[in-house]
């Protein structure tokens, strides 16, 4: 079987393709038959940038997968039938720069590849649909789980792919994991034998810690306040989304790596923005942890995730008294997939490379196999 996979964030696209000759029991990714980041222009079309990248592919297509950030009513991925289509344009406004990118991919390899190519979503939010009520259910009126307002998470892909990969690494599925998603979006996942329990986003992909340029969680009063002195839901979206996080705080960059830097030349700001950063993802991190009644492992994956070892630091040294050690040689350069936890930590600490595209080509292999 032949799988395309099409990765979608709010400016680029990743893309994969795999020749899957048989099951992909494996977890770990193998080398991708062939692959192409593409960056998209805010005032171009899909079509102009993905088209020669479909018509680049070498080879056929039987099945392509997409992300899905907001799967609404979803549980689990799905072949897309028009009524499919429908839904997740319906769930748009929820993640609008996401799912609105997707759905005009879905479109161009309709137009491209043609439309009798199997397209499959596999939704972001699926993986936490096991999330039990007094989880998922906010404490507002009531007649909100009728509209829909409720908590639904994000980044579920990455961490179900997180969550099976130290499962392997660890041998053993019995594992209570809190699964750090830390990109430019960022996100936990409290995780028992495999299924999701808590996690930190929630209604959308704003809740929960401080990220890039999004403010995470802040308190519903700060919009009432900002409301009443005039502003409009399209500016506070803009001030949540994009002028807040670390850029907001730092006034220098939404990107670890610049705020690091200035750090270096030591800017006080991009201090403050690291040190509340690393508060806030300890904070989720102990909410977690009470959640799960303990913890057995603590996994970092996504860019900061991967490749920020002070922010791993920060976070070890507060949690030391549950006997948390880091290897600090195996944490300033780590391999991929590895343990970076001393021998005697009482908990393990892994750093696990993200792989969004091999998790959503073993579901499109799951569910194309027998069409």
């Amino acid at each position: 079987m032949k799988v395309l996979v099409l990765n979608g964030g709010s400016s680029s696209l990743k893309c994969r393709y795999d020749d899957l000759a048989s099951d992909p029991q494996t977890t770990q990714a193998p080398q991708p038959r062939w692959q192409l980041h593409l960056d998209l222009k805010p005032d171009g079309r899909m079509e102009d940038a993905l088209g020669p990248a479909l018509r680049s592919i070498p080879g056929a297509v039987d099945v392509v997968g997409h992300r899905i950030v907001h799967g609404g009513k979803f549980r689990e991925s799905a072949v897309l039938t028009s009524e499919v289509r429908t839904a997740i344009t319906r769930q748009a406004e929820m993640a609008p720069a996401h799912n609105r990118l997707e759905l005009a991919a879905i479109d161009t390899v309709d137009r491209v590849l043609g439309a009798n190519v199997t397209q499959v979503a596999v939704f972001d939010t699926a993986f936490h649909a096991t999330l039990p009520p007094a989880a998922r259910v906010y404490a507002g009126p009531y007649a909100w789980l009728d509209q829909g307002i409720r908590r639904y998470g994000f980044h579920g892909i990455s961490h179900q792919y997180a969550a099976r990969r130290a499962a392997e690494l660890l041998r053993s599925p019995a594992l209570r994991l809190i699964t750090c998603h830390l990109g430019n979006g960022a996100s936990l996942a409290a995780v028992r034998a495999g299924r999701s329990i808590d996690t930190t986003m929630g209604f959308t992909p704003l809740e929960g810690l401080m990220m890039g340029s999004r403010s995470g969680s802040v308190d519903p009063g700060i919009l009432v306040h900002l409301m009443r002195q005039g502003h409009t839901a399209d500016q506070i979206d803009d001030l949540l989304n994009r002028q807040s996080g670390l850029l907001g705080i730092s006034g220098i960059s939404s990107d670890m790596r610049e705020i690091l830097a200035a750090i270096e030349s030591g800017n006080e700001r991009a201090r403050l923005a690291f040190d509340v950063y690393a508060h806030r993802l300890v904070r989720e991190i102990g909410g977690m942890l009470a959640v799960l009644g303990g913890v057995d492992a603590l996994v970092f994956t996504g860019g900061v995730g991967e490749n920020c070892p002070p922010l791993r630091d920060a976070a070890a040294r507060q949690l030391a008294f549950l006997g948390l050690k880091l290897d600090s040689a195996k944490n300033a350069t780590p391999h991929p997939d590895q343990d970076v936890a001393a021998a005697d930590s009482a908990v393990r600490v892994l750093v696990i490379h993200a792989e969004e595209e091999w998790e959503i080509a073993r579901e499109c292999y799951r569910l194309a196999r027998f069409r």
